[in-house]
């Protein structure tokens, strides 16, 4: 006889998907309010793709764009805009744009976080400016900290 043992194998420092697809309906309703047309891609801890949408209508070209923000904050636990304003000419980290199969360095990327303050993913958001994608990121990602 076969023994089946069913593993449970989220790490509790992981975005489950619910908590996922909550973040990335926060940031699609703020989009909404703002009447931008963005792409919303959240990354589990390990900046592997756990949700994304593209709205209707926005831009193509802005969904690679989204996971590569959202991957670029998980790997430096960093807010996509401010890891930018380190690789500016001159700047300790110049270039490093160019690692990692690309990496995005203006702002629409933020870390998510749990309650107790641990990363536990990423969002990444493009097809606005610079500002909005990092307005509505920002509502996914604070909307995991106001959840019951």
């Amino acid at each position: 006889m076969v023994s089946v043992v069913q593993l449970k194998a989220q790490n509790p420092y992981d975005v489950s998907t619910e908590q996922a697809l909550n973040s990335l309906q926060a940031a699609k309703k703020k989009a909404e309010e703002m009447n931008v047309l963005v792409n919303i891609a959240v990354v589990d801890a390990g900046a592997n793709l756990k949700s994304f949408v593209r709205m209707d209508n926005s831009y193509l070209g802005s969904i690679d764009v989204a996971i590569k923000k959202a991957k670029t904050a998980r790997y430096f636990d960093i807010d996509t805009g401010k890891l930018g304003e380190l690789t500016q000419p001159g700047g300790i980290i110049y270039n490093i744009e160019l690692s990692n199969n690309g990496l995005i360095t203006f702002p629409g990327g933020v870390p998510i976080k749990n309650k107790d303050g641990k990363i536990i993913g990423a969002i990444g958001v493009s097809g606005g400016t610079i500002e909005e994608d990092r307005i509505i990121a920002n509502a996914g990602a604070d909307f995991l900290l106001t959840e019951n």
